[in-house]
């Protein structure tokens, strides 16, 4: 039988911070409220890593990350240096369901994921080639936590000049992946779910706060909060 637990409580919440990633203790409240969504192991991780740096299986030098969502408000790891950035070809959604972080299994929330189409801006991470190793374990157990996501090598527009750097695309092929849903309906399960990483709508509002403070303002986001805003209003929250 399979274990499910209720939704948590706000004392259930933990922060996604850097030590909850490394320690194993996002992994391991995985298996406490779903015991049939099993995480990547130590060594599928390891070989999802490795297999974006061919020969060998290391990076050499500096590595760049793009980020789009909570990557650019809490990113977890060290980084040398930090650009804005846009990527064309793919664009920011919320099309993959979380029964976990922000959500439950009676109320599934949404999280952002890159899917093909359009631009996207956000942010590129530079990681020191001495931190290569450390940060990229980091990046790897938060984001590849199973296979929602597929690394892929693409070309950022900076301001000084493109960069090849690793973004998280959605894996269309995974069951969570939900493909373009009607705004009204990404905005009420924004407005109600919550999980153990704390309420959907956080993860949104501090998106697009963070992307106005950068100066690239997000429009369909942006009116997409305001929504999740009046639909807590009008249930009191």
């Amino acid at each position: 039988m399979s274990k499910v637990l209720p939704p948590p409580t706000p004392d259930d919440v933990i922060p996604l911070t850097r030590e909850n990633i490394s320690s194993g203790r996002i992994r391991d409240w995985i298996a406490k409220y779903d015991g049939t969504f099993k995480p990547l192991s130590d060594e599928e991780l390891h070989s999802t890593r490795a297999a974006m740096f061919p020969p060998s299986g290391k990076p050499d030098g500096s590595v760049w990350l793009f980020g789009y969502g909570s990557l650019i408000w809490n990113p977890a790891f060290e980084y040398a240096e930090k650009r804005p950035a846009t990527v064309y070809g793919l664009h920011r959604r919320f099309c993959l369901q979380t029964y976990l972080g922000r959500g439950s299994h009676e109320r599934p929330g949404l999280v952002l994921a890159l899917d093909r189409g359009g631009c996207c801006r956000g942010v590129v991470f530079r990681i020191a080639p001495e931190h290569v190793d450390s940060e990229l374990d980091i990046v790897w157990r938060r984001e590849m936590i199973t296979h929602s996501y597929r690394p892929t090598w693409m070309t950022a527009a900076t301001p000084q000049g493109p960069v090849r750097a690793i973004g998280f695309v959605i894996n269309r092929a995974h069951p969570r992946y939900t493909g373009a849903l009607p705004e009204e309906t990404v905005a009420e399960t924004i407005a109600h779910a919550a999980g153990f990483l704390g309420p959907c709508c956080d993860y949104l509002f501090n998106t697009v706060e963070h992307l106005d403070e950068l100066g690239m303002p997000d429009a369909g986001l942006t009116r997409l909060a305001k929504r999740v805003r009046e639909i807590r209003a009008a249930d009191g929250a």
